[in-house]
């Protein structure tokens, strides 16, 4: 919402005269509705308190299904307000770069929420609605994900390199410490702003010691993530989930290693401010692997500003029909395919479970030898696939090395995630009213 300047004037005498005569009329009994108000003003857009209360709902109902200890009140909404100011600030960053999001990668997005509840659109709508929630709520929610995961994905994740050294590095590492140890923690994060000042960086490191203090005393991970984490799984307790040694930071995994399930590590500092880490279980990971491959060749068509859904969907039966007819597949694909493989005829090479994109897999998996797919969507764009031929294969060594690069990428891209997402809080014009 816009900020506008109305400019001054004057009522002319009728319209007062009116306006007495109406209120004259109104029953005597009738609400007085409080308008809206703003409680923050991010660059040139506002959230008001209407935002801020359907929010703070939405977190309450997902707390309580996760019987997390609700935090108070004016804690739980200071820390949301936070959260939706970097939100803004990172949606207004994706637009104004140029980034947009097509209302029916939104559809297909809320197609896919149903179907893995197991819904109709319908029966998705009865549900949000019985929550509190609506499908056009929903809409937003996905078009904000969405331009922000995009964002994230052309200024951090592409910008991430990995070298043959790192990954001979990582992989001497793990065979000198012999089996790799997966780590199931929570987190919690103060961040300190880039080029703070001492009092700033002490101000900050108190509130960690405070949260520590609170911890020793018996509190509720949880419950302190949600009201004080700066990270973005706050409201999941800051749960990461279980993470090999290797896909975390360093920082992370030389304090994991010395720690017992259930303890709580002592206050960490990084150069994104403060960390907290509850261990909340370890297991030890089997490097030997056996998988079905399949070799594979696709070719692909991106949807932008030219080219909407349905016409890259129509591109490809088209492809599809051609080929069908007597075309060659990797002909097509080098003069079609919007892809780095167009130039080898759309050939992937031998793909391992788990090297692509859930769609993109499921629809691999369904073709037999020869065969070719009809138009599959993932979030690159929409495909055409042919499965040229399986096999099975011990990949310990190759699948080795393709781990390191995913986990030395993932370490590298979440502490890089986490100072992009810190400059451009920090850049933006942000004005915090009082809730009260």
């Amino acid at each position: 919402m816009k900020l506008l300047k109305r400019p001054e004037w004057r009522r002319p005498q009728w319209v007062l005269a009116l306006l007495i005569a109406v209120s004259t009329l109104m029953p005597a009994h009738a609400a007085v509705q409080e308008l809206d108000r703003i409680v923050a003003v991010v660059n040139d857009e506002v959230i008001t308190h209407q935002e801020l209360a359907r929010r703070y709902d939405e977190v309450v109902r997902t707390l309580s299904r996760q019987n997390t200890p609700l935090p108070p009140r004016n804690v739980l909404e200071k820390q949301l307000l936070e959260r939706m100011v970097t939100e803004l600030a990172l949606q207004q960053h994706a637009r104004a770069t140029g980034i947009r999001v097509d209302p029916t990668q939104v559809e297909h997005a809320l197609q896919r929420i149903a179907a893995q509840n197991k819904l109709d659109m319908a029966g998705l709508q009865a549900a949000l609605e019985k929550d509190g929630q609506t499908l056009d709520s929903m809409r937003t929610t996905i078009r904000n994900e969405l331009l922000i995961a995009r964002a994230r994905e052309r200024d951090v994740d592409n910008r991430i390199s990995v070298s043959d050294a790192e990954i001979e590095g990582y992989l001497q590492t793990q065979a000198q410490q012999g089996v790799e140890t997966e780590y199931d923690f929570a987190h919690i994060l103060v961040t300190v702003p880039e080029n703070a000042s001492p009092e700033q960086i002490q101000a900050r490191r108190a509130r960690a010691e405070d949260i520590a203090a609170q911890l020793a005393k018996g509190a509720d991970f949880a419950q302190l993530s949600a009201s004080y984490s700066d990270a973005s799984n706050a409201l999941q307790g800051g749960d990461f989930g279980w993470r090999a040694s290797g896909k975390i930071p360093t920082l992370f995994a030389d304090a994991l290693k010395s720690m017992q399930p259930g303890q709580i590590s002592p206050i960490l500092r990084s150069s994104n401010g403060f960390h907290i880490l509850k261990l909340l279980d370890k297991r030890g990971l089997d490097a030997t692997l056996n998988v079905t491959q399949t070799h594979a060749r696709h070719i692909l068509i991106k949807t932008n500003e030219l080219t909407s859904e349905a016409d890259a969907r129509n591109r490809l039966l088209q492809l599809k029909e051609r080929i069908e007819n007597g075309a060659k597949f990797e002909d097509m694909a080098r003069l079609q395919s919007e892809d780095a493989s167009a130039s080898k005829g759309g050939d992937l090479g031998w793909i391992n479970p788990g090297d692509t994109v859930p769609e993109f897999e499921k629809a691999m998996n369904a073709l037999k030898p020869g065969e070719i797919s009809d138009p599959i969507q993932t979030p690159f764009g929409w495909h055409l696939i042919q499965v040229l031929e399986r096999r099975n294969q011990d990949v310990t060594q190759e699948r080795q090395k393709l781990l390191a690069r995913q986990a030395i990428r993932e370490r590298k891209g979440e502490e890089a995630f986490q100072d992009w997402v810190r400059q451009i809080r920090d850049a933006a014009y942000v004005e915090i009213r009082p809730l009260d």
